[in-house]
């Protein structure tokens, strides 16, 4: 009984961490340059499994399940919708969209959500691999939302 008594604070924040993890709050790495310069190779983040139940929203960066990995990227179109990006200008549905985000010199194309997808695009679209060429990504494919940069130290702080 003494040993049960000393044991259980430990298997306790074992499994408040493992239920963390796996249901609310996980840290991920980015990995290449696909979301330059909004995030950077190698940095840690932290991803919002919840916020992404509570809803997507355009421009949030999420994480995707992607060829049995992760990718990260930014929501441009939601369900249903159709994006569209001509002589450098963003259209949704056919209306011009104002943004704060820098939407670099991008050749034209033209894509169409369906019913429980997303088009996401990486903020360096010279080099991204994203829905261009992989396609609208479902629901069940986005493992969550990216808010917050925890290292490196000096870069810690919210995404946009």
């Amino acid at each position: 009984m003494k040993f049960v008594r000393s044991v259980l604070p430990y298997v306790i924040i074992v499994v408040v961490v493992v239920l963390l993890r796996t249901f609310i709050i996980t840290p991920g790495v980015v990995s290449g340059h696909s979301m330059d310069s909004t995030l950077h190779d190698g940095e840690v983040v932290l991803v919002n499994k919840i916020g992404a139940k509570i809803g997507i929203n355009r421009f949030d960066i999420v994480v995707l399940k992607y060829d049995g990995g992760e990718i990260i990227k930014r929501v441009i179109g939601l369900p249903g919708e159709t994006v569209k990006y001509a002589s450098n200008v963003l259209y949704i549905d056919g209306k011009e969209v104002e943004c704060e985000l820098n939407f670099e010199e991008t050749d034209d194309f033209t894509l169409k959500a369906g019913k429980d997808e997303y088009i996401v695009l990486g903020d360096n679209r010279d080099i991204s691999k994203d829905s261009r060429i992989l396609g609208a990504f479902k629901r069940s494919d986005i493992v969550g939302k990216v808010n917050l940069r925890i290292l490196p130290f000096r870069s810690v702080g919210f995404v946009k």
